[in-house]
């Protein structure tokens, strides 16, 4: 029988705030926000000592400022969080050439046959906590088990600068007493179905059995079951061919009109154009996804004049199929549950390819001059306040 696969998976700690903080040490020990404070900004990062007031990502900035009213609020600078970003994944790659990365500040590593280079995984771990710090001055937190999706869930139970290793044999007894919404793929109206058989933890789910399961959610309940094991053969998969980056929502609270809608798919732009920019990768093709309360999906899609990782131009295209979809009629009377983008079509390119605002008005080195360009910076400012031309993205963290 093979041994058990080592997994690590690390997180940054509030990576974009932690970059701020570190740059300019005045901010340390203050509540620190990246974001907008514009009416309609949006929380992209909160430091510790903001989170104990109640302050996180994806949280709306006039909310997270009358919990924490002296809270320092700091644009986001995406191109510097690149930066960085990259200097963490080159510590990652001294200990194993097998890194995943997920988002800009986390990725998974298989850490298989590297013990005789560099130890025991919990002794990389430690090794990698200590460099990200010494020669980042950042802290990081890491997860450790023989699954992908453990080890995720590992790297939040001692934040910030923790490790949590799960040793093999233990996953169930590590799973069992967690809240279901800690699975992959538990939203607010799977976590109410389950809570019909009166399951509340991922134990509760272990011991409810497939065949239910299978019968109340098909296959995504028996991907639960499966999950409540601990069962997850996934591989980590450095630099895999992706077609599409994608970003979706659920939303308890159904959305009512198309302004909410733009709202979500803004932010949804945000975190698929991070996504981009972290890969090195830029895509052709917008689409978004809207499903309403009767379980009815419409997508669209357009594509871009050229490859773009860039907020803006993934936005206008999104806002432009968004407008179609009301001119034909569909979003009156309905209430939307879900709403997504993604980007397709994509080939390797700079990261970021981000327009600098001085190419997008047409200045001298750039002839953006396009409408719609145009149209997009005023709608990012007015959401997200004058000073955002890059605004907050969601769940950064």
């Amino acid at each position: 029988m093979a041994p058990p696969r080592r997994i690590a998976h690390v997180d940054m700690d509030a990576f974009f705030a932690s970059v701020e903080v570190r740059d300019n040490p005045a901010l340390a020990g203050k509540p620190v926000l990246v974001g907008s404070p514009g009416k309609r900004g949006v929380v992209a990062a909160a430091s510790y000592e903001a989170r104990r007031f109640g302050c996180h990502s994806a949280q709306a900035m006039a909310v997270a400022l009358r919990k924490c009213p002296s809270a320092v609020v700091i644009p986001p600078r995406r191109e510097r969080y690149v930066e960085v970003s990259r200097s963490v994944f080159e510590i990652f790659s001294r200990f194993t050439p097998v890194v995943e990365g997920l988002s800009i500040d986390e990725a998974f590593l298989d850490l298989d046959g590297t013990e005789r280079l560099h130890g025991s995984p919990r002794a990389i771990a430690e090794a990698i906590r200590a460099a990200v710090h010494s020669e980042l001055s950042l802290t990081c937190s890491v997860g450790l088990a023989a699954t992908k999706f453990i080890a995720k869930i590992a790297s939040d139970r001692d934040k910030p600068d923790g490790l949590t290793e799960v040793l093999p044999g233990h996953e169930r007894a590590f799973l069992a007493p967690l809240p279901v919404r800690e699975l992959w793929g538990v939203g607010p109206r799977t976590e109410q179905i389950l809570r019909r058989y009166g399951v509340r933890t991922v134990g509760d789910i272990a011991q409810l059995g497939a065949a239910t399961l299978e019968r109340d959610l098909g296959e995504h309940g028996l991907h639960l079951h499966r999950l409540s094991l601990g069962i997850d053969e996934r591989e980590v998969t450095p630099g895999r061919e992706r077609k599409q980056i994608s970003h979706e929502n659920t939303f308890h609270d159904d959305l009512r009109t198309r302004a909410e809608i733009e709202d979500w798919l803004l932010r949804q732009a945000t975190r698929v154009a991070d996504r981009l920019a972290a890969k090195g990768l830029r895509g052709r093709k917008v689409h978004i996804k809207l499903r309403d309360t009767a379980f009815t999906t419409w997508t669209r899609q357009r594509t871009l004049d050229r490859p773009s990782a860039d907020t803006p131009a993934i936005f206008a295209a999104a806002r432009t199929l968004v407008a179609k979809l009301d001119a034909e009629g569909l979003l009156r009377g309905r209430r939307f549950r879900l709403t997504g983008l993604g980007v397709s079509e994509l080939t390797e390119g700079r990261a970021p390819e981000q327009l600098a605002l001085g190419d997008m008005l047409g200045a001298e080195g750039g002839e953006h001059k396009g409408e719609v360009v145009q149209d997009v910076l005023s709608e990012v400012r007015r959401r997200f306040g004058d000073k955002a031309l890059f605004p907050a993205g969601v769940g950064e963290e």
